[in-house]
């Protein structure tokens, strides 16, 4: 199965809910931002993703295929080799 298939159909964003208790957010360095779920995700078109997992990793470096969800394709990046660098 495909990772654009395991990602659930955008739907028309609704009113924000209040929020009951604040959600906690760890930036990973290099990596994903980590949520406490379950969330709802505005996307930049004004849909909605939801997820109902205990927590949820979103993409930070815009190269996974399941956005705004984390395929950890951000762990394939190779840094640039440095010019004069010894072998």
């Amino acid at each position: 199965m495909s990772a654009a298939a395991e990602r659930p159909e955008p739907r028309p964003a609704r009113e924000p809910r209040p929020a009951r208790e604040p959600r906690r957010v760890r930036i990973v360095p290099g990596g994903p931002m980590l949520v406490e779920g379950p969330v709802e995700i505005v996307l930049e078109d004004g849909s909605t993703v939801a997820s109902d997992r205990f927590q949820v990793a979103l993409c930070t470096c815009r190269r996974s295929a399941a956005y705004p969800f984390c395929d950890t394709s951000h762990r394939r990046r190779t840094r640039p080799r440095r010019r004069g660098a010894e072998e």
